[in-house]
């Protein structure tokens, strides 16, 4: 992953924040947050993301989301006790896709940005999003200027 643009380092451009606690078990052999934890970091915030997007009982009963990919780039150690505040927003919305965008910072400074690619299957295959659920993607979007 390149050197993340200068508005991704910025918490006030996304939408949604989260801040979580850090646990003695995310600590690698260095004493530094380990790569597992700063995926699952990631992933409950994403989560929480979609949550207000689309709350899971008002979800059609056969659509599902699915992740094709998730690029984390780590630009600083994390440590333990600290907590994380995590930003999340949307990206880029395709025709059946959309790209989730989000940064953690802890004191202060961003440690990771994360990026995931999320499908949605309609009766097991791909189909175009909902306009309603793309309208609420929309409404999420990352700012990514000013």
């Amino acid at each position: 992953m390149a050197k993340p643009e200068g508005w991704r380092l910025n918490l006030a451009a996304y939408p949604v924040i989260l801040e979580s606690d850090t646990r003695f078990q995310d600590m690698d052999i260095n004493g530094h947050l380990n790569n597992v934890a700063f995926a699952a970091l990631f992933e409950n915030a994403r989560v929480q993301l979609h949550r207000k997007a689309q709350p899971w009982v008002e979800r059609p009963a056969n659509e599902r989301s699915m992740v094709a990919s998730v690029e984390i780039n780590y630009l600083r150690e994390g440590n333990f006790p600290a907590p994380v505040t995590i930003g999340s927003g949307i990206g880029r919305i395709g025709n059946s896709s959309w790209v989730v965008v989000q940064a953690m910072f802890q004191k202060g400074a961003c440690i990771a940005t994360c990026d995931s690619v999320i499908v949605c299957r309609t009766d097991n295959e791909a189909k175009p999003l909902r306009p309603d659920f793309a309208a609420e993607l929309e409404a999420l979007r990352a700012r990514t200027a000013g």
